[in-house]
């Protein structure tokens, strides 16, 4: 029988999305083929502390993390594995833990998928499931991959990007011209974040004045959107690397005014959101739909996996790409692993992609050279 490939599953960090992250890596852990794959879970505090011996799952959800060792992923490519550090005389001392095949971070929000734990492995020279570090930074920052879709010619609505600083400094003028280019409603997000966390939908001053404090204590990058009238969210699951696929799309119809944190994951039973997949759309806007997903994928030089997200006006029936999310949820009522469910592929053959075209990245990068030696001829 051949070695089984040891995993490090992340999971946790310092981010708004602490919770949800929890939930997506114990559904991949609970999902993944344990006869291919030696699991390491990896839990990382609400305060950045890694830890990986015990129960780390545990320790996260009870907030004991700080009562074991922590360990450390050096940015060091002769060793692929996790060191332990322990305290020796008042002075952390590293034992070697671990060495790691793969790893796959189910990290969402803030320094974790928007390239920070892809440098790392990069620097550690780890394969890693999912977008790399340019493209992890590029979807996560709303602002930015409004920008690049702009420059491809990819449909997206009207905003407008604020600093904290300009806020703090001119809410007055800024509202005014919120309200002069974009008129109400609006919604206004933290340009760095996922799940919702932050966002809110304003109709007026007074709400956009609320919306925009919101929005300012989760990120120094405020996003304004014009809203879309009554808007169908529809979604796509992407995954590949150079040549990538697009799954069928799905529907959310949410159980509040707007997909919302407390739609996402609050709001259960029959008074949850429903997923439609597929999508109720006609065949030549769900091939749309899909040329789109890989389009905005590709221009974005995405690699692994990510799910976009397209707002589908349902006055006059104009599609816009939304959002991406390079670490799309994997929680029991997430839309990615439904979508490919849908589409053919079962949630441990999806594990066994994303692995695969992890070492695939990995292996493809190795063949690019890191020295030069000027010719003498």
């Amino acid at each position: 029988m051949s070695q089984k490939i040891r995993i490090g599953i992340v999971f946790g960090g310092r981010s708004g999305e602490h919770e949800v992250s929890l939930a997506s890596a114990r559904s991949v852990i609970e999902a993944i083929d344990r006869a291919k794959y030696e699991v390491v879970p990896i839990g990382i505090t609400r305060d950045g502390r890694w830890i990986a011996d015990g129960d780390p799952m545990g320790l996260l959800t009870s907030g004991d993390g700080a009562i074991v060792p922590p360990v450390a992923l050096l940015g060091d490519r002769s060793g692929c594995g996790l060191v332990q550090l322990t305290d020796c005389d008042g002075q952390l001392v590293g034992e070697r833990l671990s060495d790691l095949d793969v790893v796959f971070p189910v990290l969402h929000g803030t320094y974790g998928e928007d390239g920070t734990v892809q440098g790392l492995l990069e620097l550690a020279n780890i394969p890693y499931v999912g977008a790399d570090v340019l493209s992890s930074a590029v979807a996560m920052d709303k602002a930015v991959f409004r920008d690049v879709m702009k420059a491809h010619g990819l449909p997206s609505v009207e905003y407008l990007v604020f600093k904290r600083m300009e806020w703090d400094a001119h809410p007055e003028s800024l509202m005014e011209k919120t309200e002069v280019e974009l008129g109400y409603p609006v919604f206004v997000k933290p340009a760095n974040m996922g799940s919702s966390v932050g966002v809110s939908r304003c109709e007026n001053r007074s709400q956009l004045l609320e919306g925009l404090a919101q929005a300012a204590r989760y990120d120094r990058k405020l996003v304004i959107e014009k809203s879309v009238p009554a808007a169908r969210e529809i979604e796509v699951s992407v995954l590949g690397n150079d040549q990538p696929m697009a799954s069928v799309p799905g529907e959310i119809v949410p159980s509040r005014d707007f997909y919302s944190y407390e739609a996402k994951y609050i709001d259960t039973g029959e008074h949850g959101s429903r997923l439609l997949i597929p999508a109720p759309l006609p065949a030549d806007l769900t091939e749309r739909i899909r040329r789109l997903a890989i389009e905005a994928y590709l221009a974005v030089d995405c690699c692994g996996m990510a799910r976009v997200d397209f707002l589908l006006s349902g006055m006059s029936e104009t599609l816009y790409i939304n959002e991406m999310n390079t670490i799309p949820g994997f929680t029991e009522i997430s839309m990615y692993s439904k979508l490919w469910a849908a589409s053919g592929i079962d949630y441990p053959h999806l594990i066994d992609q994303l692995v695969g075209l992890a070492f695939e990245r990995h292996s493809d990068r190795q063949r690019s050279e890191t020295s030069y030696a000027v010719r003498s001829d």
